[in-house]
C-alpha cells in the first residue's frame, strides 16, 4: 500500500513527483547529538503518518554531511538489514553516548588543559583515532558510497592536492575510483585537523582499465562545513547533465531541512520560496557545549538538551540585509515546522510512487 512507507518499496526519483528533497547535516564532533536529536523528532513524524518502518532515508533524495553531519548520514544512509537503513533516528544520540568518551577520551589536567592543547597542536592530533576507525569500520563493513539507500553527499579535503574532494552517490555509480568504502569517507571527513589524523587510502578499478586513485584526505569541513551548497551544485548538475532521475523536476522546488548558514537561505529567498527552506542551528553554545570534543556525561546529555529546546523555538529566518537569524512570527516553533515538513516529504512520497504506478500499468 503506498499510504504506509513499504520497506519493499524504493522511493521513486523526483521526477516522478514534484520536488527535489535535500537533508544537510553540517559538522562538529560530539555536537553532533543536537542534530540527531532533531533528525529523531523528524522521523518520529514521519512514522505518525506513514507507520513505524518510516525511515528518513525513504524520503530525502540527497542527504549530504560533513564531519559527524556525514557519521550520521552514513547511519542513516548505509544498508543494514534486508537492505533498509541501518539505524533508525532515535537510536543515533545512543551511539554518540556509549562511543563519544571513547571517541574523545577527557584527559585530567585540570589548569593544565589549555597548555597541553597548544603543546599537541604543535606535536600531532590530540587523538589517535583508532577507536573511532575501528567503529566505523564495524558498523559499515564493506559497503560502499554506491551502495547507500538513498543518495548522500559528503566533503572531504585532499592535503596532498590541496583541494576539496566531494564523494557521492550518482558519481560514485558511473566511476569506480570515486566508489569508496563509506568507512574510508567518514574517517576522512572526521578528520578534523589537530583532533585526528589525515587518512590515506587508495581506490581501484575492478576492471582494471583505470589507474589506481591515491587520497590523502581530511576534515571535510576545511572546505564546506555547511554540506548544502555542495548538495544544491551536485543536484543542478545532474539536471544540466539530462539524469532521467530529474528530467521532469521543477529545479526551484527544494526542500531543505537542514542545519546550515546564510547562504541557502538567501538563494531560497531569491528564489521566492522561503518557506521550503528550515534551517535549526544554535548558534549561541557557550562553554562545554561550544566544544567539538568534550564527551562528558553532564556535557552529552546537556547538547541532547539543546536539541529539545531548539525544537520548542520559534521558526528563524535570515535576515539577508543583516545576516541575523530572526524569529518568523506566523510559522509557530521548529517541531511544528517539521511535522509540517513530514506531511510535505510523505506527501511527495505517496506521489512519486502512485505515479510510478500509473506509468507501469
Amino acid at each position: 500500500m503506498c499510504s504506509q512507507a513499504d520497506p519493499t518499496l524504493t522511493c521513486p526519483p523526483p521526477s516522478q513527483g514534484r520536488l527535489i528533497t535535500v537533508l544537510s547535516i553540517d559538522g562538529g564532533g560530539i555536537r553532533g547529538l543536537i542534530p540527531s536529536t532533531i533528525l529523531a523528532c523528524l522521523e518520529s513524524k514521519l512514522q505518525e503518518l506513514d507507520g513505524p518502518d518510516a525511515r528518513i532515508a525513504d524520503y530525502f533524495d540527497v542527504i549530504a554531511g560533513t564531519s559527524t553531519g556525514a557519521l550520521v548520514t552514513s547511519m542513516l544512509a548505509a544498508p543494514g538489514e534486508n537492505k533498509r537503513p541501518l539505524f533508525e533516528a532515535k537510536d543515533i544520540n545512543k551511539f554518540y553516548l556509549d562511543n563519544g568518551p571513547k571517541i574523545f577520551p577527557q584527559k585530567r589536567l585540570g589548569f593544565l588543559t589549555p597548555m597541553a592543547n597548544l603543546f599537541g597542536a604543535v606535536t600531532g592530533p590530540k587523538y589517535d583515532g583508532k577507536f573511532l576507525h575501528d567503529k566505523i569500520k564495524s558498523l559499515t563493513n564493506d559497503v560502499t558510497v554506491a551502495d547507500t539507500v538513498t543518495n548522500i553527499i559528503v566533503p572531504t579535503f585532499d592535503i596532498k592536492y590541496l583541494q576539496p574532494v566531494i564523494f557521492n552517490t550518482y558519481e560514485a555509480k558511473v566511476d569506480p575510483l570515486k566508489n569508496a568504502h563509506l568507512s574510508d569517507i567518514c574517517i576522512s571527513t572526521s578528520a578534523a585537523p589537530t583532533y585526528f589524523p589525515a587518512h590515506y587510502f587508495t581506490t581501484r578499478d575492478p576492471a582494471g582499465k583505470l589507474p589506481d586513485r591515491e587520497y590523502h584526505l581530511i576534515d571535510g569541513g576545511v572546505a564546506a562545513n555547511n554540506p548544502t551548497m555542495a548538495a544544491m551544485s551536485m543536484i543542478t548538475k545532474e539536471v544540466l547533465r539530462r539524469n532521467p532521475d530529474f528530467t521532469h523536476g521543477k529545479p526551484a522546488e527544494y526542500h531543505s531541512a537542514d542545519m546550515v548558514d546564510i547562504h541557502a537561505a538567501i538563494l531560497f529567498q531569491a528564489l521566492n520560496i522561503e518557506k521550503n527552506y528550515l534551517r535549526i542551528q544554535d548558534d549561541s553554545l557557550t562553554g562545554h557545549t561550544s566544544s567539538v570534543d568534550i564527551s562528558t556525561k553532564a556535557n552529552m546529555e546537556a547538547l541532547i538538551g539543546i536539541g529539545n529546546m531548539l525544537l520548542k523555538k520559534k521558526v528563524a529566518r535570515v535576515n539577508i540585509d543583516t545576516g541575523v537569524y530572526e524569529p518568523v512570527d506566523d510559522e509557530g516553533t521548529n517541531e511544528e515546522a517539521l511535522a509540517h515538513f513530514a506531511k510535505k516529504l510523505s506527501d511527495e512520497r505517496k506521489l512519486r510512487l502512485s505515479q510510478t504506478t500509473l506509468n507501469s500499468q
